[in-house]
């Protein structure tokens, strides 16, 4: 991969100049098929696992889970009941409750205690985390449906309540947020964050109060650990007392920061979880487990029934309704899915927690190493703060300067960043992440920074 340019150089539509304009008829030999691979998809790639890579937030896999990807294709099955897959269902929920230890969750998360009863809650596993807010929206649009319409039983339509009913999040969450309020016909509205980027408990009271007095219905509150934009998180236990005056639903949302919760220093940063409804963070950024593996927990599974419950003859069976078994069909949007609990078994198993917290913790000295070559160059600044392995870091100066050597960098293919705006200031997003990334990869990749810098400011080279 190191011998690879990270980004590819081609343009929109290259792909369909080269292919038929239709399937074969007859079959191929599948040394021709694995010949254009190379010759027509690899130059199309772009490279995630790339010791190069440093956009968005890091895509990662590993062997033990692509082996276990092999082994569920090879099987084959969709397991939307427990006895259309007994192992997929039951193995899903002993890994969740192993990844939510993992990481230091309350045990009201689990399926059972210290104690093996079960406590009502419990983890599945949905694609990503976009899936996860908008599945925990629902459940909490319909909850609150449920008891207003007991508080106002005069008021037969639903329309009545749902038109009332309002969502938030701070101004730095993640765009799938909107998405989720579009599909659940949910009012949205964005919450101011200090200057750290933390939405805290009295700007949320603020925004709810304000709603309240227009007549209007607080839910659902998305809390944020990890931004996208700059990894700023949102302050739980001033958030979560806000939530439990207002009978709104908290949904945490962690899907890039959650792996690092592996390594008990940094689960400070979930301080107040105890208080959420809902957590979520995605194994297959941080955590070695192959796209797409996005682990949710709640605290009342019945919640989730109670909404996605639709039953049918065709996948009646004696176990599902006896209270024995789970079916995970009830948890979600779709009926089927797929066996993504083997690969997280896989790597709890081939890494265990200690070979975990050693992968992070060198992504994050990676992160560290970065933010010590920014501020020892007096032509640039931090722009937020650095938490885990995310260091944002712009010019000092106009917008456009950074913009120009974002440009410049993306241009070369040989280091792919991605950029972020908060309150008008512009920057460079560097996050690191891969598997093989090296000390001298960072130093590498900041030497080319500064080489290009010298072009943007030639006054200052």
């Amino acid at each position: 991969l190191e011998t690879r340019d990270v980004a590819p150089s081609i343009e929109p539509g290259y792909l369909r100049k080269l292919m038929p304009t239709q399937a074969p008829e007859k079959s191929e030999n599948f040394d021709e098929v694995l010949k254009d691979v190379e010759q027509l998809i690899m130059p199309g790639v772009t490279h995630w696992q790339s010791p190069n890579f440093f956009a968005y937030f890091p895509g990662n896999t590993s062997y033990p889970a692509i082996l276990a990807d092999m082994l569920t294709g090879a099987m084959g099955g969709v397991g939307f009941s427990w006895l259309a897959n007994p192992a997929m269902t039951e193995l899903e929920a002993i890994t969740m409750d192993w990844l939510g230890k993992a990481i230091g969750l309350p045990e009201q998360f689990f399926f059972w205690d210290s104690n093996g009863r079960e406590t009502g809650g419990g983890g599945v596993i949905q694609g990503t985390a976009s899936e996860a807010t908008c599945v925990m929206l629902l459940s909490a649009r319909e909850k609150a449906l449920r008891r207003l319409k007991a508080e106002q039983p005069d008021i037969e339509e639903d329309h009545v309540f749902l038109g009332k009913m309002v969502a938030y999040a701070s101004e730095q969450v993640h765009f799938s947020f909107q998405k989720a309020c579009i599909i659940a016909s949910i009012k949205s509205r964005s919450v101011p964050t200090d200057d750290v980027g933390s939405m805290r408990g009295e700007a949320l009271k603020k925004a709810i109060e304000e709603d309240k007095a227009k007549g209007l219905v607080p839910i659902f509150v998305l809390g944020t650990l990890g931004t996208t934009p700059t990894c700023a998180f949102d302050n739980l236990e001033e958030v979560g007392a806000i939530c439990e005056e207002s009978k709104a639903w908290l949904h945490v949302d962690a899907a890039y920061a959650g792996a690092a919760f592996v390594c008990p220093e940094y689960r400070h940063y979930m301080k107040g979880v105890e208080l959420a409804d809902s957590f979520n963070f995605n194994p297959h950024k941080n955590l070695m487990v192959t796209f797409d593996c996005s682990a949710l927990w709640v605290k009342h599974q019945r919640d989730l029934v109670e909404t996605f419950c639709v039953d049918s003859v065709l996948v009646d069976n004696p176990y599902s309704g006896s209270g024995l078994v789970k079916d995970y069909r009830h948890w979600q949007i779709p009926l089927g899915r797929r066996f993504r609990s083997l690969k997280l078994w896989f790597v709890l198993r081939c890494y265990g927690t200690q070979g975990l917290q050693r992968l992070i913790r060198e992504r994050i000295q990676h992160a560290v190493l970065l933010k010590e070559f920014v501020l020892a160059d007096e032509r640039f600044e931090i722009a937020a703060p650095q938490h885990l392995g995310l260091v944002c870091f712009r010019l000092k100066g106009e917008n456009e300067q950074t913009q120009k050597l974002f440009d410049k960098v993306q241009a070369t293919k040989k280091v792919f960043l991605s950029t972020s705006s908060v309150r008008g200031v512009f920057m460079i997003r560097f996050a690191t992440g891969s598997l093989f990334t090296k000390d001298s990869d960072i130093r590498t990749a900041w030497e080319l920074i500064q080489k290009l810098t010298a072009e943007v400011l030639p006054a200052s080279s």
